[in-house]
């Protein structure tokens, strides 16, 4: 390869590894043409590009871009599946994962994900994942399903306030209906007046006894000066 053409190879990895967020690394040491061509279309389908260089330029794409943790797992051989702004890195570790376990050739090393450094099992363990829509609906119901349970839990305390002031209300409203309607006060009576009791006449043969002795005395004592 030309001078002139390894800086365009150099320069291209460069703008790539600073755009992707993740990318996987394998060892492709004893494939077939036909086996990297089906990889390469499997890895398509998931939103990655497969691509062979050589570790010396990818150093130095590495090192320009700040890809420490690249530099690391590039051991031999390699093979990088850069995946796009839309890929799926889920749908792209089971690609290579299964190329793995057809072929017994491939070897995955690891991947960068973010800046940061995956080991083989990490990438391995990727793979087993639901794919990303799936696993987009599990984290969104993860997180959710607390929200609405703590929105019932703030709702039940003002569900019954309401209910218990509604049945607060239906009662009195019962009650007014059946409370009777209060009676007139009766007036007064006018009080009778009070007729003075009648003085009893006094018997004529009672007033008669009482003068007898005034008149018997006055006789009795008029009958000795007439005697002198």
């Amino acid at each position: 390869m030309k001078r002139d053409r390894k800086e365009e190879v150099v320069d291209e990895l460069t703008q790539r590894l600073k755009a992707a967020e993740t990318l996987l690394v394998a060892d492709y040491r004893g494939l077939t043409m036909p086996q990297i061509d089906e990889l390469r279309t499997r890895l398509l389908e998931s939103g990655a590009r497969f691509t062979v260089v050589k570790n010396t330029l990818t150093r130095r794409a590495a090192e320009a871009a700040g890809a420490d943790a690249l530099l690391a797992l590039l051991d031999g051989p390699s093979a990088i599946a850069f995946l796009e702004a839309e890929g799926d890195m889920v749908a792209a570790a089971k690609a290579l994962a299964d190329i793995a376990r057809e072929t017994h050739v491939l070897e995955i090393r690891g991947g960068v994900m973010q800046g940061r450094a995956m080991s083989a099992a990490e990438v391995e363990t990727l793979a087993t994942l639901p794919p990303e829509d799936v696993l987009r609906g599990q984290v969104l119901g993860a997180i959710i399903a607390p929200l609405t349970a703590l929105a019932g839990l703030l709702n039940a305390p003002l569900q019954n306030l309401v209910g218990l002031i509604d049945a607060r209300i239906e009662q009195l409203g019962g009650e007014e209906e059946a409370a009777p309607e209060p009676e007139a006060e009766a007036a007064p009576e006018p009080e009778a007046e009070e007729t003075p009791a009648a003085e009893e006449p006094v018997a004529a043969d009672e007033s008669a006894e009482e003068d007898t002795p005034a008149d018997d005395t006055s006789s009795a004592s008029e009958t000795p000066e007439e005697e002198s």
